[in-house]
């Protein structure tokens, strides 16, 4: 009987897989718990039942008395979307870090691997240190950062594209030079910028912060987050045949230059639309695709499904203790997820069973 792509998934060595409705389930509960948490936990001492009152408020247009107005925004404007920011954020580099570990077939890999982070950065700092595109308001810095994305996945895309299309290795080697190219080019911005308030802002969104969420920015990285992730889903059985290499997946059925090209520009897109928000938060698009295969094998139907609820789970909780640890002062998130991430890497790769990128 003819075998096609549909009927492939990454072969594992691993013998025991978690049953995913259950996994899917309480992993649904821990986010909505996460975020409840995020919301109460903070440095104004607001009880349990104030802020479930002022949720409630704001998700039915309640009323309340004059003297709860501070701390009513404290809740709502501040807090609330900030803890929805970072499950989308974290859901979003989760997936797309499945996604490019399979286009590059390396387990190395992760959502900045592109290069697409760096060239946002360009833009961002651009707003930061000189006001560029100031006509444009609260959304200067988001606008900025989303429009010099797209130019470095245009540039990247040139660099790497052959007649034959796009290669792993050509698009992980261009990548990593376009990297370093624009981390060089931001350097130059912040030294060449005034010191103070600026630069401290500059080096904040380059670690990665979700300081800045609000209700306005919030919808177009939840929507592009659910359009990448839906799209991803879609393709997961071609991401299956694709992770075997490119002569297993033509044989499969599945054109790999096609596919690798329509994932470039989905993962860029949405990469580029979340560091938008959050600044460059490294790590989580690297270890959550490993521990997800770890819980659940490779097969990308079941990965995808379980990573963008694993990152967001713990993006917010990142973010959360961003703001307690050295309260009122805010840690930048990426430190957080660099210093959670490495011990948790160096226990995956020492984890017998488990093969990086594999299961």
């Amino acid at each position: 009987m003819a075998t096609t792509h549909q009927d492939t998934a990454p072969t594992t060595r691993a013998a025991r897989r978690l049953p995913l409705p259950p996994l899917i389930a309480g992993l649904a509960a821990a986010l909505l718990a996460s975020l409840l948490c995020g919301v109460a936990f903070g440095a104004s001492g607001l009880s349990w039942s104030e802020v479930l009152r002022y949720l409630h408020a704001g998700l039915t247009g309640g009323t309340l008395r004059a003297d709860e107005s501070a701390a009513y925004t404290i809740v709502w404007e501040l807090r609330f979307p900030r803890a929805l920011l970072a499950a989308v954020v974290g859901a979003g580099l989760s997936a797309v870090g499945v996604a490019v570990q399979a286009m590059v077939r390396n387990a190395l890999a992760d959502p900045f691997v592109l290069g697409i982070s760096s060239g946002a950065a360009v833009g961002a700092n651009a707003v930061l240190l000189f006001g560029a595109l100031g006509s444009l308001g609260v959304w200067a810095l988001s606008s900025a950062a989303f429009a010099s994305a797209l130019g470095a996945m245009a540039l990247v895309y040139a660099a790497a594209r052959t007649p034959h299309g796009l290669t792993p290795l050509r698009l992980v080697l261009t990548g990593s030079a376009m990297f370093y190219g624009f981390s060089a080019v931001t350097t130059l911005m912040v030294f060449g910028a005034e010191r103070g308030e600026a630069a401290r802002s500059a080096m904040m969104w380059l670690l990665g912060s979700l300081g800045g969420a609000t209700w306005a920015n919030l919808p177009i990285a939840a929507a592009a987050v659910l359009a990448g992730l839906g799209w991803l889903l879609w393709c997961a059985r071609r991401l299956n045949a694709l992770a075997m290499g490119d002569e297993t997946a033509a044989a499969l059925g599945v054109d790999p230059a096609r596919l690798r090209r329509s994932l470039f520009v989905v993962t860029a897109a949405v990469t580029g639309a979340v560091v938008a928000v959050s600044g460059a938060i490294g790590f989580v698009g690297l270890m959550v695709p490993h521990v997800a295969r770890m819980l659940v094998g490779a097969d990308h139907r079941r990965v995808l499904a379980v990573a963008p609820l694993l990152g967001a789970v713990l993006l917010v909780w990142v973010d959360t203790l961003s703001r307690l640890l050295l309260a009122p002062v805010e840690l930048p998130v990426g430190v957080i997820t660099a210093l959670l991430g490495v011990p948790c890497f160096v226990l995956l790769m020492r984890r017998r069973g488990y093969t990086f990128g594999g299961a």
